[in-house]
């Protein structure tokens, strides 16, 4: 017998098939409600939530799912590193689903005009409060971090129109890594206006080696003492300017954190969560070797898992990013240990969820005052623009042609940031989405004088950062983008074999290594780097354009994989 369920599943898959009609919009819309989204049969005695990498994203968005991301070593073929119909098949999920847009790149353009935006934090609140509500003093909300920074607000307010919303959220705990990129004493004022500890275990003074942060909070939830211990992202003054935070030193720590958590333990601890910013890969290494942790919270590398990666006897959690999903995962603890748990990672379909109207009107007052800015339509574009890849994304595509082409330069560089909403196909192209896609606090677009050997030099390090079959030595980023530059990667090969046959795409000539080149770039971590803010630069080219449109990028050739 065919429900009304299985007609409004039916309707969904009819929309991404015919390009999606109104009626069949509605139809996979409104196989989605809230109470759904809420359905969870509780387990145990605490509920965690969790979400991370947020980057200043108050409203709803579209935000497309890597299509690659490359696993080396161990983790080959692993856990984050599946995606599309692998993905699904892995975890059982149909295409053309509700999950299987939220989680994976495949047919994204399509399903984006069945299902719409997710996330917003509105949207994010009145589920925190519902599920509050059915557990009352059982739930613990950790941010794992990456939340102060990536949008035009965030950055006019430095950081704080975030942290006023966390605090409206009512988290409960949280750490950092780009919170830093707005200097040390930012980062102390923007502390002592929050509500819950900001937790670095691994953040050191250079001078005396002393904690700079506290490192573990206790908090006592559903009769279970229970602490938190906070890890920072380790590699923080490589990936981001050192200048901006000169007395603070950093790492991994392995070490010291088995020192925390065996003193939570001594402490009468019964349920031990490390909130971490180290990287999905990194944490799936430091839970095989730490001792103790029961529950083990990700963040940095924006990964959506919608199952727990268990690793010894540590549940591992990645909740994604851009607040598309929040995470719950109930524990049952006896005698010290987690004898039972039920995970679900929720994706917060926009138009499904009642907006939390506290939150609502809060996002709206910060907003307000830049209204004119962020709603300026610069052009439009007629295919999808994203970012998420290893080693392209259609928005950074046009990103580096806009420099190539404002900084009259030979070879174009820009970050391979994880960071930034996705725009389907129509969309029109803002001034605000500029601004999620560029708003940092070092945004300089310089052009400079580089060897043919110096840029080989740039791509073997940062492919190292990415490649490297050790998780400890890698950074979790993806890889920097190129324009006017073609080349192969051997990602199997060991640092400074890995990268060959650069070649400039406008002549077809092999780049030379003692030959210099006009290269255009920009978040350089030099101090003092000139020139006009990035954003600037690629509003002017796409104002001048109007209509754009960037395809698949095949000028990277892959082996090894």
């Amino acid at each position: 017998m065919l429900t009304r369920r299985d007609f409004l599943q039916v309707a969904a898959a009819a929309a991404v098939l015919s390009g999606g009609s109104s009626l069949a919009q509605a139809g996979a819309r409104q196989s989605i409600t809230q109470d759904s989204l809420l359905e969870f049969q509780p387990v145990g005695q605490v509920t965690l939530l969790n979400f991370t990498d947020i980057h200043a994203q108050l409203r709803p968005l579209y935000f497309r799912e890597p299509s690659v991301n490359l696993g080396v070593g161990g983790v080959r073929g692993q856990v984050p590193h599946i995606t599309g119909k692998d993905f699904l098949r892995a975890y059982g999920l149909k295409a053309g689903s509700p999950e299987a847009y939220a989680l994976s790149a495949e047919d994204f353009s399509a399903l984006a005009k069945s299902y719409g935006r997710i996330g917003g934090l509105d949207r994010m609140a009145t589920l925190v409060k519902a599920i509050r509500a059915q557990r009352p003093g059982n739930t613990l909300l950790v941010d794992c971090g990456d939340t102060w920074q990536g949008s035009y607000t965030s950055l006019m307010t430095r950081g704080e129109d975030m942290v006023e919303a966390m605090n409206l959220l009512g988290v409960d705990v949280m750490v950092p890594h780009w919170e830093f990129t707005y200097g040390e004493a930012r980062v102390k004022e923007l502390i002592a206006k929050l509500k819950f500890p900001f937790l670095a275990q691994n953040v050191k003074d250079t001078e005396w080696e002393e904690d700079v942060f506290p490192h573990t909070a206790f908090f006592e939830r559903g009769g279970v003492k229970l602490a938190v211990i906070g890890q920072a992202f380790p590699y923080t003054p490589v990936a981001n300017p050192r200048y901006m935070m000169p007395k603070w030193s950093f790492g991994i720590r392995d070490e010291e954190m088995q020192k925390r958590v065996d003193a939570a333990r001594a402490q009468g601890a019964e349920l031990v969560v490390v909130a971490s910013h180290n990287g999905f890969d990194v944490d799936r290494k430091m839970a095989g070797r730490v001792k103790g942790i029961d529950v083990l919270l990700t963040g940095h590398t924006h990964d959506a898992i919608p199952g727990v990666v268990k690793v010894g006897d540590t549940l591992l959690v990645a909740s994604g990013s851009h607040g598309k999903f929040l995470a719950r995962l109930d524990v049952e603890v006896k005698d010290k240990r987690v004898v039972g748990h039920a995970f679900r990672l929720i994706p917060l379909f926009a138009d499904a969820i009642a907006p939390d109207p506290e939150m609502s009107a809060f996002i709206g007052k910060v907003r307000a005052p830049h209204q004119a800015v962020l709603d300026k339509v610069l052009a439009r574009t007629d295919g999808l623009l994203y970012r998420r890849g290893n080693f392209n994304g259609s928005f950074d595509d046009l990103i580096c042609q806009a420099l190539l082409d404002e900084r009259d330069a030979e070879i174009s560089l820009s970050p391979g940031f994880r960071w930034g909403a996705s725009l389907p196909p129509g969309s029109d192209i803002t001034m605000e989405d500029v601004y999620n896609q560029t708003a940092i606090t070092y945004p300089n677009a310089y052009r400079s004088p580089m060897t043919g050997q110096l840029l080989k030099d740039i791509l073997e390090d940062v492919a190292d950062n990415l490649f490297n079959p050790d998780p400890y030595y890698q950074q979790g980023g993806d890889m920097v983008r190129v324009g006017g530059l073609g080349y192969r990667i051997d990602i199997g090969k060991p640092i400074g074999q890995r990268i060959s046959d650069m070649t400039l795409l406008k002549s077809g000539k092999k780049l030379e290594a003692g030959k210099t080149y006009a290269v255009a770039g920009w978040a350089s971590v030099n101090e003092g780097t000139e020139g006009p803010p990035v954003w600037d630069v690629v509003a002017n080219w796409l104002g001048r354009r109007k209509v754009v449109r960037f395809d698949d990028n095949r000028t990277v050739k892959v082996v090894g994989a």
